[in-house]
């Protein structure tokens, strides 16, 4: 069906749509449950994004990116558990990760930020981590230079939930929560601290 000047905006949307969604069926996607433990001296077929991460002592690392991401190929369920491990050697904290993404674009899905903004607030934004809508806690020097952190995120439903080492950070409400091809997908994230992620999991 041809589209009239009435139609042609949404039969651009469903272009997008399919050809993102061809993109996606043409990739060789890693399978869930996935974990990474890192123990090796390169990323692998399962990554790909910025040559600024790489690995180093059995962790994925980052000096600064400048939000450009490191996206695992693989589909994230609509429910979904993601644990992860990081730590940071700066002051500043600003540590980053981002989910339900579209696996090209920062700030394209959830972005969760631990100690942003010189350690003084972290957030769940969507789509717009400067966004009105973002759920936020001020809370200074939150993030410890050289201190692990096990990080667990619950999306079930309309609620993702964030636990950083068994404690409930935040939690965000989304009455219409970002799900299926263009929205599924997993990135660690980076500005300008020096990150080492670890210990993946996702189911």
């Amino acid at each position: 069906m041809s589209c009239t000047r009435f139609t042609r905006s949404a039969c651009a949307a469903l272009s997008m749509l399919f050809l993102v969604s061809c993109s996606h069926n043409k990739e060789k996607l890693a399978p869930l449950p996935f974990s990474d433990d890192f123990n090796r001296s390169k990323l692998g077929d399962n990554w790909e994004g910025d040559p600024g991460w790489s690995i180093k002592d059995g962790q994925v690392f980052s000096a600064g990116t400048q939000n450009h991401p490191l996206w695992l190929k693989a589909r994230l369920p609509d429910d979904v558990t993601i644990e992860l491990d990081v730590r940071t050697e700066s002051p500043s904290g600003d540590i980053k990760f981002e989910i339900f993404a579209n696996g090209r674009d920062h700030a394209s899905g959830y972005i969760f930020i631990f100690g942003g903004w010189k350690n003084t607030i972290s957030v769940i934004a969507r789509k717009d981590e400067h966004g009105a809508d973002r759920m936020e806690l001020k809370r200074r020097d939150q993030v410890k230079p050289g201190q692990t952190y096990h990080m667990r995120v619950v999306r079930k439903d309309k609620v993702i939930k964030w636990y950083v080492d068994g404690k409930l950070l935040l939690d965000y409400y989304d009455s219409d929560p970002l799900k299926d091809p263009g929205n599924d997908r997993f990135a660690f994230n980076n500005w300008q601290s020096p990150l080492y992620f670890d210990n993946l999991k996702i189911k």
